[in-house]
């Protein structure tokens, strides 16, 4: 290995350790540091019982875009041009 890759590498590992030690420190005396502290990993029940949760939730946020995209598509135009006297395109 040459010079200016070892210098490269050095300063890379400098790095890497500076921005270790500053997210350390923070980390430890910081307001997270209990929750970090408390984290845990999630069982495999937890995991599947918070994905399901959340698939349910994405689908009823779909749902109602889709209701109100149907809506604004289809209902609301009409109302409009009722109202309004102006001529659908």
């Amino acid at each position: 290995m040459s010079d200016n890759e070892v210098n490269f590498e050095q300063r890379v590992q400098n790095a890497q350790d500076s921005v270790e030690s500053f997210v350390r420190r923070r980390i430890t005396g910081g307001d997270w540091a209990r929750i970090i502290r408390m984290a845990r990993k999630p069982s495999a029940e937890e995991f599947k019982r918070t994905s399901i949760v959340c698939g349910i939730g994405l689908f009823v946020l779909g749902a109602v875009g889709f209701a109100t995209l149907l809506l604004m598509d289809n209902a609301l135009p009409h109302v409009f041009q009722n109202w309004l006297n102006i001529p659908l395109p």
